[in-house]
């Protein structure tokens, strides 16, 4: 997910840093070599974007990806230009709770095991709407119904663990995270509050929620001794139909796409960041990091408050047991 993610836009620059990688490697770069034949993966908006390269990129190395989307219509013009990958489609639309626990229910009981989840889809800052749930659209689909999900799974990821293959559970934020919060935010009737509103503080709030979330995750896993690790990761800046909510003529944004060339990533280079932490050798043991550019990064002060971690998923949880009755989440 992408689009110019968001501002300030950066200069793509080739340095190599520690993981020998840079802004200009694609995703096939950083999984040349490897062989991920004996993992099953899902992905989430994987019909657009950095999110379908991502899942064309893991089904060539081998791997058995499940596309989690809305638009089945979407998903079948994919497969027909990978017929030979192993791709399956499964229906979900993330703002709606019912279809998020329908899709788990499905594929729990096709798949014996997920080794690796990639929590990609999201929209950015679209107009005010409540979900199917009556929850704000873009904390609804970009964090809540992630947070559902990777709880619904788990039981797959930890049966594939037991086997000696690492889990790991890649969410993609964005650098949008970084602006202002406010902890009222915390509090429903404020997030559903129309009159205070804002389309791209929502789409911070959602993506600081990413983080927060592969954070807490990754520590209570290693308090269970769990063998899967949580990530959370920049895009980088990419040029994707996520903008399509944006109000600006669709001439205006072409001509920006045209001058801002030079700084974007294309989608092959957006998506390395997920693919390396989903497959990448180099990423065995490490959790609960940022990453942008295919290295570790630091994400923003409010990003790396555990107490904050902590309250976001209290917070979560209680809203999943007044919409759904108690939830065990993981």
């Amino acid at each position: 997910m992408g689009s110019w993610n968001w501002i300030p836009l950066f200069w793509k620059g080739d340095k190599v840093s520690s993981s020998g990688f840079h802004s200009s490697s694609t995703a096939e770069e950083i999984t040349e070599g490897i062989d991920a034949s004996q993992l099953t993966t899902i992905v989430t908006g994987a019909t657009s974007g950095i999110g379908k390269e991502t899942a064309r990129v893991l089904a060539l190395r081998g791997a058995t990806v499940v596309i989690a989307c809305r638009s089945l219509e979407k998903a079948e013009s994919f497969l027909e230009q990978n017929a030979d990958a192993k791709i399956h489609v499964m229906e979900m639309d993330l703002s709606s709770l019912d279809s998020v626990e329908s899709f788990a229910r499905s594929f729990n009981s096709s798949y014996e095991q997920l080794h690796i989840l990639i929590n990609n889809a999201g929209i950015m800052a679209c107009p005010f709407q409540l979900s199917k749930d009556g929850i704000e659209m873009q904390f609804a689909t970009n964090h809540l119904g992630h947070f559902l999900l990777t709880n619904l799974l788990m039981n797959k990821i930890v049966t594939a663990e037991e086997t000696g293959i690492q889990g790991r559970i890649v969410s993609v934020s964005s650098l949008g995270h970084s602006s202002k919060f406010d902890e009222s935010w915390f509090n429903l009737e404020k997030i559903n509050d129309q009159s205070n509103y804002g389309p791209f503080a929502a789409y911070s709030h959602s993506k600081l929620a990413n983080i927060w979330h592969a954070n807490e995750l990754s520590r209570r896993l290693q308090e269970k001794g769990c063998n899967i690790t949580a990530n959370s990761l920049h895009p980088g800046a990419i040029h994707t139909n996520l903008c399509r909510y944006l109000n600006i003529s669709s001439f205006i944004l072409d001509a920006i796409a045209v001058a801002t060339k030079p700084f974007l990533k294309s989608i092959p280079q957006g998506a390395s960041t997920t693919c390396y932490l989903a497959l990448h050798p180099d990423m065995k043991d490490v959790t609960g990091k940022y990453f942008g550019d295919c290295n570790e990064t630091l994400p923003s002060a409010v990003a790396r408050d555990k107490e904050l971690s902590i309250k976001c998923w209290e917070f979560s949880q209680q809203l999943l047991n007044n919409l759904r009755g108690p939830i065990d989440v993981h």
